[in-house]
């Protein structure tokens, strides 16, 4: 049985297992309260950030990685296109950029918008880490003004990557998606698989709503 440790990005790992329905159970871990104690999740990932995979005896982090990972020992699936095929690139560029291009970034922002006091939120690396997540976000818009998902004319596991980047964005960090982003964020999250992720996740559901 896959394992998935955590929410968070974790439901990016979700929303995958259900695309390719795959029998998963989800683990929650506490990171509010704490992991110091729970020592079960530890012994997963001494670092203690989520999430986390177990599936057999594989073991591994970072939501991505994992994402890959999945598609191609539980493959093939038409979420990752063939590497011959003409939407490889676009696929394997926007499943990352979701990540480490927008994720990433909005992650310092959300956190800064939670400080205290006006001096602190408005610091350098948050500034810097705004204009990045804006900067790579062109990328996201011009190719939604040429096709209906990132790589192409279907859905793929890149758009699980994107989807979740802005739903942060604009959850997180309280940001405003354009016209173009917001028409692809309903197009994406209109899917079966992603509802169902979403009564898995409850916590999830609870920040999203």
């Amino acid at each position: 049985m896959i394992t998935v440790f955590g929410e968070g990005r974790g439901f990016r790992v979700v929303w995958l297992l259900e695309e390719m329905g795959l029998a998963y159970r989800l683990r929650d871990v506490d990171l509010l309260a704490g992991v110091e104690n729970d020592h079960a999740f530890l012994a997963v990932n001494p670092a203690g950030f989520i999430p986390a995979l177990q599936d057999g005896d594989v073991t591994m982090v970072e939501s991505i990685a994992i994402m890959e990972y999945l598609m191609a020992r539980h493959g093939p699936t038409p979420l990752a296109p063939d590497p011959q095929s003409p939407a490889y690139p676009l696929y394997l560029q926007f499943l990352h950029l979701g990540e480490a291009g927008l994720a990433a970034s909005i992650y310092w922002v959300g956190n800064a918008r939670r400080l205290p006091s006006a001096a602190e939120r408005q610091n350098p690396t948050a500034a810097h880490a705004l204009w990045q997540y804006h900067n790579r976000l062109k990328l996201v818009t011009r190719q939604l003004e040429r096709t209906p998902y990132l790589a192409g004319e279907t859905f793929t596991a890149a758009d699980i990557s994107v989807a979740y980047a802005l739903m942060t964005a604009e959850k997180n960090a309280g940001l405003e998606l354009g016209p173009a982003e917001q028409a692809y964020l309903e197009r994406a999250t209109n899917r079966g698989a992603y509802r169902r992720a979403m009564e898995t996740c409850h916590a999830t559901r609870a920040w999203y709503s």
